[in-house]
């Protein structure tokens, strides 16, 4: 006897498995059990589990019966008519959804011409097995999955057309990169998926070479002259928000230009671009601190006290202004009313990127790289034809990563640029590489891509072939003027002393226990002092009893809680956080002791 399991519990038994899954799976079909019903028979431990479940991945295949798949050329023309729908090939049992369990029991065929009476379910396509951006890879099929899985996480981080109304959006942290094309090596998914109109890269042209060493570690060189013909270049959007929030006893926030009594009036400097209502005017150059809103609110807390004193009525600054490290033009100012019917302003700021040292590009296979060197154009190799390429990336990304559709994209998109057609590098579905590598030896190329360069400083022909073609590259949002970072001194935090932590509150860079040893390893002790003093303090010690001491600055003398004032105390430079947990052990009722020897 069978047991049968019904969304993991156990319901009874069978007498023959086989037959009991093939008629349950023959009543699904027919519509007489719910389509969300997925069966198993795991012969090995002869048991059968029957799952309805939410949160199950399934996948919809063709029925094959007897090495022929119940989609027809009939049903084909339906659906181009639009006389039947999916729903309707799923009704008539057709088509069906497998999750992972049942498609155990499946023996899938890629294409019809590979079925057998042995065959289960017949593919929709191959391509179904691919994400949506997964399925933007040219020749996928010739890659490791690794890289594939990487090559479409990278597309989703592309700088290109995100929305065609960017202009009256005001979307947070936004990139729109200038010159968008559309790759010349595509797949079926970006016809389906109108690419066209939203593209996200740009095609260049790449030779694979080693240049001075700047590209060793998966660095990329940039000619500067594509850089100035438009490369890479883009547009950073970043808004401003500002409104007149309602407080209790009908107290309100005000946009105007801040009046000089106000309590925390910045200078007359950062208030020089706002306009009589206290807002910004379009066109404004801006940098780091300049105010482009000017708000004041009511006074934080008002007591029974205070409603007496003169000071009650002073207002806070509450401006809204440029952070650190940022800058950039004004762009577009927007006056409207939130859900509460208070002022609201917002202010974009426009910044242009053009590609710099730091900056992050990809091609489509998960090849991501740094700009390690930009090169004047003079200086960068050339073919014997007198095409420089755009970008020079190094041949050590390959053998590990096994990304051979890159080689071939170089060839496909080098046939394409020639030829002046786009090429089909669908997944399964590609042109074939021989195909093109002859289209190019007749297009006067060799048919391995390679061809013979010179020296761009010395005019020399370089030893070896280059390989070298057209290929679409991306450049990502991980650009380099949103991450640097570095401090010497700035705000520290209230409790530690210590600095604060990430770019956005100029915070420091911390020195952790690892990068302790390596100054540890190279016997730079006087720098690793240093860099340990971050929230360095002076404390008196009592000698006696080891405990931290008073400092009475007006009298001039210290004392120790304990032991009184004719007692020896020593000033002692600790760590501040050592000095807190000290305190933290003395509410805990733990006595602390410290116990002083002599520095010499």
């Amino acid at each position: 006897m069978t047991e049968v399991f019904v969304n993991s519990k156990f319901m009874g038994t069978v007498e023959d498995a086989s037959n009991f899954v093939a008629k349950v799976r023959e009543e699904r079909r027919l519509g007489n059990l719910t389509d969300n019903l997925n069966i198993y028979h795991n012969e090995k431990s002869d048991e059968v589990y029957v799952d309805t479940s939410k949160g199950r991945a399934r996948r919809p295949l063709i029925i094959v019966r007897e090495g022929q798949p119940l989609l027809t050329e009939k049903h084909l023309k339906q659906l181009e008519k639009n006389e039947i729908s999916w729903s309707d090939l799923v009704k008539q049992g057709i088509i069906e959804y497998l999750d992972t369990a049942e498609e155990e029991n499946a023996l899938v065929a890629f294409f019809e011409k590979d079925l057998t009476s042995e065959h289960t379910h017949l593919e929709i396509t191959p391509m179904a097995m691919f994400g949506l951006t997964t399925a933007l890879v040219p020749y996928a099929n010739f890659n490791q999955s690794t890289r594939l899985n990487a090559g479409s996480k990278n597309q989703k981080q592309a700088l290109g057309l995100y929305a065609a109304n960017y202009a009256v959006r005001m979307d947070m942290d936004v990139n729109l990169l200038h010159y968008p094309q559309a790759p010349l090596v595509k797949t079926i998914m970006h016809d389906m998926g109108d690419y066209d109109k939203h593209p996200a890269g740009q095609n260049i042209v790449v030779a694979v070479m080693s240049y001075k060493g700047y590209n060793m570690e998966d660095a990329i060189i940039l000619n500067k002259a594509s850089i100035e013909r438009g490369f890479g270049r883009s547009t950073y959007y970043r808004p401003s928000i500002a409104e007149e929030l309602r407080y209790s006893g009908g107290l309100i926030d005000q946009i105007s230009i801040p009046d000089k009594d106000v309590k925390g009036y910045k200078t007359e400097h950062d208030y020089r671009f706002l306009e009589a209502d206290g807002i910004i005017y379009p066109e404004a150059k801006v940098t780091e601190g300049d105010v482009v809103i000017g708000k004041t609110s009511p006074p934080r807390f008002l007591s029974s006290l205070e409603e007496y004193n003169l000071t009650a009525g002073t207002r806070r600054e509450s401006s809204v202004a440029i952070k650190h490290g940022e800058k950039g033009v004004v762009d577009f100012i927007l006056m409207t009313e939130n859900e509460e019917g208070n002022r609201l302003v917002q202010i974009r700021l426009r910044d242009e990127r053009v590609p710099e040292i730091g900056d992050k590009f990809t091609s489509r296979h998960g090849q991501k790289g740094i700009v390690g060197l930009i090169v004047p154009e003079a200086d960068i190799p050339f073919s014997e034809s007198g095409i420089k390429p755009d970008l020079i990336f190094s041949p050590h990304g390959i053998p590990s990563r096994m990304t051979m559709s890159h080689l071939i994209e170089m060839l496909a998109g080098k046939v394409g640029a020639l030829s002046g057609r786009p090429i089909n590098g669908t997944t399964f579905d590609a042109e074939p590489e021989e195909k093109l590598r002859e289209e190019l030896k007749s297009l006067g190329f060799r048919e391995n891509g390679v061809e013979t360069f010179y020296n761009g400083v010395t005019g020399e022909m370089l030893e070896a072939k280059i390989f070298v073609g057209s290929m679409y590259y991306l450049k990502l949002k991980h650009l380099v003027a949103n991450k640097i970072h570095s401090r010497a001194r700035g705000p520290i935090q209230l409790l530690t002393r210590q600095p604060t932590e990430g770019r956005a509150k100029e915070g420091g860079l911390r020195l952790g226990e690892m990068e302790k040893d390596t100054f540890v390893a190279h016997g730079a002790s006087l720098l690793l002092k240093e860099r340990f003093d971050s929230d360095k303090t002076v404390v008196p010690i009592c000698e006696n009893c080891g405990i931290i001491a008073i400092r009475d600055e007006y009298k001039g003398k210290s004392y120790c809680p304990i032991c009184g004032e004719n007692v020896e105390i020593n000033d002692v430079e600790i760590s501040y956080a050592f000095k807190l947990i000290l305190d933290e052990f003395k509410s805990l009722g733990m006595y602390p002791k410290l116990q002083l020897e002599s520095k010499y």
